[in-house]
């Protein structure tokens, strides 16, 4: 008997259908399985076989063959294998013919007949939805995953007995026998810690925090150690604002496809916050791997990755950001195919001015200038050109930390972020823009006109700080960005004065 079983499969960012055909009949006995298929899947005969005889099903000496189409995209992973159990089911005719119609079906086996969770859940769910599936059956504690894509009743099983059970049944008696999962939103997850206003002094480093969350531009503080780099650069997600929903599905899918979404968790509802060590492998950064997956930078999307100690980084590791800092999403070639992945970051970078960090300190710095070159020259000049704000964070003496009040709270500035980012979402409505920081060069005069007097600063500051096309157009961006923080509908020229400082120091950290 031949049956057809809906199961799914991820191609990079995107999902599609899998049709799990499987006909038993008379010859040789064998469990043969074709249609593109990666080791685990191959593995699946061998595991649905015995999870079938200990849950009490025997299987007969028949010739059983199992083909997954389409046939020239290929299969990875283990989440055939529930799908391939029923539709042995059903040709066996254990289970009735058109119970899993329209239905879709993933999960892994164990050889007791326990299904086990799968990476990518959400995404297939999501894809199935677009293609009128409106109902799956999925590993216990994937149903969250699934049911936080809207519409799609998601029935979460333990194991294949329940599994049958569950088929067994009449259509309308599905749901009082298995109640569909709920998703439910838990806003206080992964919630960021401190508080810009634990901060004493560093005013001008906050001012460029605030600046850079407003607008999602990238930053480089620079400063001796212990002077809060690295505390400044934690806080910022406590004033960037909430996800919205499809960011929230977006990032959610990101890590349900490398298997990093927290078990229980729908959708993720803060932004991510990534601080990878210096001996990050180029791989884990960018992503790859014979199977490829997303990396580092692509899990940061929508969010923020800190770069802690910056020239520790390797210059190859660094270099590999050059592109999708350009273009917000990165492109990864195998022999198997071509894959893109989102990489719209906000970079935080953070390192020392010399070797021994204390540079211009000529009481403690020992370190040559060649040192300091070789130094400096570990980042390079291309990335450097991609940051928006370039920032000194000075050491603060204790006097000046006693004498100084409390600083803005993070609530306050993120009340700020909140008006300017309205602002921008008000002026991008209707275009594929959100943020200042994303404007391609060739919008800019229309988002980021300049008045005469304006035209004629900005003319002089490209001339006086040498600065390449590029890094002329951020200034631009982050001066539209501190306009919209003074509520300002036009750029004036202080707003570009700011801005030009944080070149300015750039200029003078080389």
């Amino acid at each position: 008997m031949f049956s057809t079983i809906l199961a799914s499969a991820i191609w990079g960012m995107e999902s599609y259908l899998v049709h799990v055909e499987v006909d038993i009949s008379s010859g040789l006995p064998c469990f043969v399985m074709t249609g593109n298929l990666g080791g685990e899947v191959k593995e699946s005969g061998e595991r649905v076989r015995i999870a079938l005889k200990n849950t009490g099903i025997h299987v007969p000496p028949m010739h059983v063959s199992v083909n997954l189409s389409p046939a020239d995209l290929r299969k990875e992973g283990t989440g055939f294998d529930l799908a391939i159990a029923v539709g042995v089911l059903i040709s066996m005719e254990k289970l009735p013919p058109g119970c899993a119609e329209g239905l879709l079906i993933l999960g892994e086996l164990g050889l007791s007949g326990e299904i086990k969770p799968i990476r990518g859940i959400l995404p297939m769910a999501a894809g199935a939805y677009k293609r009128g599936i409106r109902k799956c059956l999925v590993p216990r504690e994937n149903a969250g995953e699934a049911a936080a894509v809207a519409g799609m009743n998601a029935a979460g099983v333990s194991s294949l007995k329940q599994a049958i059970e569950y088929l067994s049944c009449l259509e309308r008696e599905r749901d009082s026998m298995l109640p569909p999962a709920v998703f439910r939103r838990n806003p206080a997850e992964n919630a960021p810690k401190g508080n810009f206003s634990e901060i004493m002094g560093q005013e001008r480093a906050k001012r460029a925090a605030l600046i850079s969350a407003a607008g999602f531009h990238h930053m480089l503080l620079v400063g001796p150690p212990g002077s809060g780099k690295t505390m400044i650069a934690k806080r910022i997600p406590t004033i960037l604002p909430p996800l919205t929903a499809e960011e929230s599905l977006e990032i959610s899918s990101i890590y349900s496809i490398s298997g990093r979404l927290p078990a229980g968790s729908g959708l993720l509802t803060r932004r991510p916050f990534l601080s990878p060590h210096h001996t990050v492998s180029p791989q884990a950064l960018a992503g790859g791997g014979r199977i490829p997956r997303p990396g580092l930078i692509s899990l940061a999307h929508r969010g923020v990755l800190f770069l802690d100690e910056l020239t520790e980084f390797k210059r190859q590791t660094l270099d590999l950001l050059r592109q999708p800092l350009e273009e917000r999403r990165i492109r990864i070639a195998r022999s198997g195919g071509a894959f893109t992945y989102p990489a719209d970051v906000m970079l935080v970078g953070a390192m020392n001015p010399c070797p021994c960090g204390y540079y211009p300190d000529l009481s403690k710095c020992r370190c040559t200038p060649h040192e300091i070159h070789r130094y400096m020259s570990h980042v390079s000049g291309p990335i450097l050109d991609r940051v928006d704000l370039w920032v000194e964070a000075p050491k603060v003496e204790l006097g000046g930390i006693q004498r100084a009040s409390k600083g803005m709270s993070s609530e306050e500035m993120s009340n700020r972020v909140m008006r300017a980012r309205k602002r921008q979402k008000e002026r991008y409505q209707g275009t594929d823009y959100c943020f200042n920081g994303e404007l391609a060069p060739g919008e800019l005069e229309k988002y980021c006109h300049l008045g005469k007097e304006e035209k004629s600063a900005a003319e002089q500051l490209f001339q006086k700080l040498d600065l390449s096309l590029r890094a002329y157009h951020r200034l631009i961006r982050v001066a539209r960005t501190i306009a919209d923080l003074e509520d300002s509908e036009k750029i004036q020229k202080s707003h570009l004065m700011e801005a030009a400082c944080y070149r300015a120091e750039e200029k003078n950290g080389r």
